[in-house]
């Protein structure tokens, strides 16, 4: 009996260890959590100077917009969705792109107390305050050619469409949604990842509230 069960721990442990790989390759390690955000309509997003990202001035966060999906920083805890209200997904500090940590301090809504003292025009100091371990991970992320930086991606904005009693909350309604109305294929792996990971949920015919009927803006691609 023992010699049966040290063969299936044997078998049974490359398995556990493929799944933790995984996890960390996707960089989600709290999904569809609830962070308090609970816009009663789609943000205004003003683009940040010399940056492909966005952020939201009229909104009391830290609120950004990159690569077609929504950031935002609390907590010390970075969070991505791919709808203005989410829900979000936690990703790891070693996950988010590099150009949503790039944006300079001024433009955090909310800025933690351990912001105070930095430059207004600099990136946070997140090897600082994350430590020399996470810099070493991150080497030169603070670094980059300015004016190589990419093309913003496209602002999703038929999601104006749905607010209120309107809004979906169903992740595979808002899957379909967008798969409809937003073409935009993103470049950053951790995004590629959520957007693989909404479409294998739900069935290819979910559809939204009044989704038939909504127009494609300017910003579509």
């Amino acid at each position: 009996m023992r010699k049966l069960l040290i063969a299936l721990s044997m078998v049974l442990s490359p398995l556990t260890v493929a799944h933790a790989e995984v996890s960390v390759g996707i960089g989600i390690s709290v999904p569809g959590v609830s962070i308090g955000i609970n816009l009663p309509a789609y943000p205004r997003l003003v683009r940040v100077p010399g940056y492909p990202v966005y952020y939201s001035p009229g909104v009391n966060f830290n609120y950004f917009f990159y690569d077609g999906l929504y950031w935002v920083f609390q907590g010390d805890y970075w969070y991505a969705s791919s709808w203005y209200n989410g829900p979000w997904e936690r990703v790891d500090r070693d996950y988010v792109p590099l150009y949503v940590l790039r944006v300079p301090v001024r433009y955090y809504r909310q800025p933690p107390p351990y912001f105070r003292g930095w430059r207004a025009d600099q990136p946070p100091r997140w090897g600082e305050h994350w430590g020399r371990d996470w810099e070493q991970r991150r080497t030169g992320w603070d670094q980059w050619n300015r004016r190589a930086a990419p093309t913003p991606a496209p602002l999703p904005s038929y999601q104006r469409n749905y607010s209120g009693e309107r809004y979906p909350r169903a992740v595979e309604q808002q899957r379909s949604i967008r798969t409809e109305r937003y073409r935009y294929q993103p470049r950053e792996a951790v995004t590629q990842q959520h957007y693989q990971k909404n479409r294998s949920q739900g069935g290819p015919q979910d559809r939204g509230p009044g989704n038939k009927n909504d127009n494609r803006g300017p910003d579509h691609r």
